[in-house]
């Protein structure tokens, strides 16, 4: 093999190692998000990007209202990151 074949068959390895190390399990985590934002339903105990704790109250296509301690918010549903059940149970 001539060096500049070995030279490409490196590059293609590293791009394939980066790709399953890096890319693949950062688009199964972001579908694994999507799924759990389209899930939502009232009653869901959530943690938001900000770190608010609360019960879901309503779902609409593109927000959610949360209450938590007496009072109301509504976020848009990219901002709920977590339900307080997949936290306990990590």
């Amino acid at each position: 093999m001539n060096p500049q074949s070995i030279n490409m068959l490196l590059m293609v390895l590293i791009f394939g190692v980066f790709y399953f190390f890096m890319i693949r399990p950062q688009q199964k985590k972001q579908k694994e998000q999507k799924k759990f934002r389209e899930n939502l339903k009232a009653g869901d105990r959530v943690i938001t990007i900000g770190g608010i704790h609360g019960k879901v109250l309503e779902v609409a296509d593109t927000t959610v209202l949360i209450s938590s301690e007496g009072t109301k918010l509504r976020f848009s549903k990219a901002a709920v990151q977590q339900s307080t059940e997949e936290q306990l149970s990590v």
